[in-house]
């Protein structure tokens, strides 16, 4: 297989000849970061190692509310993996993220063979490999498919609270589409969640990149919410990794799903769209308005995470609003991200990390936003999990701290799949 120029023929046209409507603009060029442009094999890395991170600290507390948190961690609620003495694994928001890497994997290891595979069909068959980790059997009338080297990894079959869509959508057997979708009404946030993998593909127009994401979306979920939230949030990964900051990457998203993107005859989710509005204002405010949200005021404005646009918002959120000062605004410092109030967060922290979080390295921002992402009275891991992904695809692997990549669990599996997809598409 070669990963080289042959590769990057295989993504660029194999992959391109999917949009039904043409593309209406290429990507941004890549411009330098915060501290130099980061490889696009950093940035996937970074993008998946980042999600495992958040997921596996939100994960400890992702059916606490935000009361548990303080009572168990302390008022700044849980802020490193040092915290934790029962381990800490990750959940499945990082399982269907490695097979969703690992769908795509097999779909551009036949592109550069020459041959135009189904890309949708190979997602669905990674999924439906994934749901026999979770010991759920397919139906007889699923097809079946030799194990690939991501079945080999036993920490991957371990159950950790899948989400109910994902698992009654492939269990029916049914190949969902867009236009026929399993689970019509669902818009959980399963979609979101596993869907950074789509904006890592390089060399492919965001259109393609949306297009992919929303029609695998369609293989679990049928709400447009849950289909455009995972496109909207493919977009704002793709363009972290050709180059974009954050909130140019957010708001070029938001541009793209009011105007581009979306099949003829469908509107974007009014939903969603509000809630990625909310997130540019609050976010933007952030500075003037005495710091972060208090967790109270976070799932009041943005929601709790549950479902696929507040996910993405309350991660975009904290992202944002922990944006360190040399990229805009001062970052904030993470002690204060569960502190009590229903109002801004107080600036009187106690003392930790809050004056690290101050400079405006990526690490601090990285360990600032999965703080916030983290400590609410909602879905953690997933807010966490889509925090940290977006975080890593923007700083590559320089943002993640040793210290909870040491504690991770099974790095070197997360580490397999970003080495793969990365060789297959050249990076």
């Amino acid at each position: 297989m070669n990963a080289g120029i042959g590769s990057r023929r295989a993504v660029a046209g194999k992959f391109e000849d999917m949009s039904n409507e043409p593309g209406t603009a290429p990507a941004p060029a890549p411009a330098p970061g915060p501290s130099g442009t980061p490889a696009h094999g950093s940035r996937i890395h970074g993008c998946l190692l980042g999600g495992a991170l958040g997921d596996a600290l939100g994960y400890a507390v992702e059916f606490d509310d935000i009361a548990a948190i303080r009572a168990r961690f302390g008022p700044a609620g849980l802020q490193d993996f040092s915290a934790l003495d029962a381990g800490t694994p990750f959940s499945d928001d990082t399982q269907m993220t490695l097979y969703t890497a690992d769908g795509l994997l097999e779909a551009l290891e036949w592109a550069n063979d020459g041959v135009a595979a189904d890309i949708n069909a190979c997602l669905w068959l990674a999924y439906l490999r994934w749901l026999g980790t979770q010991g759920e059997a397919a139906p007889p009338s699923a097809p079946a498919q030799p194990p690939r080297w991501i079945d080999g990894q036993d920490v991957l079959k371990n159950r950790r609270a899948p989400g109910n869509a994902c698992l009654t959508g492939l269990a029916t057997g049914e190949m969902g589409t867009v236009q026929r979708p399993v689970n019509p009404e669902s818009k959980g946030c399963g979609t979101v969640m596993r869907s950074a993998p789509f904006g890592l593909i390089p060399h492919i127009e965001p259109d393609t990149v949306y297009k992919l994401s929303a029609d695998a979306a369609s293989l679990t979920h049928g709400h447009p919410a849950a289909r455009q939230g995972a496109g909207v949030f493919s977009l704002v990964i793709h363009a972290l990794a050709s180059g974009a900051g954050l909130r140019e990457a957010t708001e070029s998203a938001l541009g793209r799903l009011r105007g581009g993107v979306l099949r003829k005859g469908e509107d974007p989710d009014p939903d969603l769209v509000a809630r990625l509005e909310a997130v540019l204002r609050l976010a933007g405010d952030a500075p003037t308005a005495g710091g972060v949200l208090s967790p109270e005021a976070l799932v009041s404005q943005l929601g709790e995470g549950w479902v696929a646009e507040e996910a993405l918002a309350v991660a975009l959120y904290a992202v944002l609003a922990t944006l360190p000062e040399s990229e805009g605004q001062p970052a904030r410092g993470t002690e204060t991200a569960a502190g009590a109030g229903s109002g801004s967060a107080s600036a009187s922290a106690s003392a930790g990390e809050a004056s690290t979080a101050g400079t405006a390295g990526p690490e601090a921002h990285f360990r600032a936003a999965i703080a916030v992402a983290v400590n609410h009275s909602g879905d953690s891991d997933s807010t966490a999990s889509i925090a940290g992904n977006i975080l890593g695809a923007y700083y590559g692997e320089q943002c993640l701290p040793a210290g909870w990549l040491a504690a991770l669990e099974a790095p070197e599996v997360i580490r397999g799949m970003a080495s793969r997809l990365a060789a297959v598409t050249g990076s």
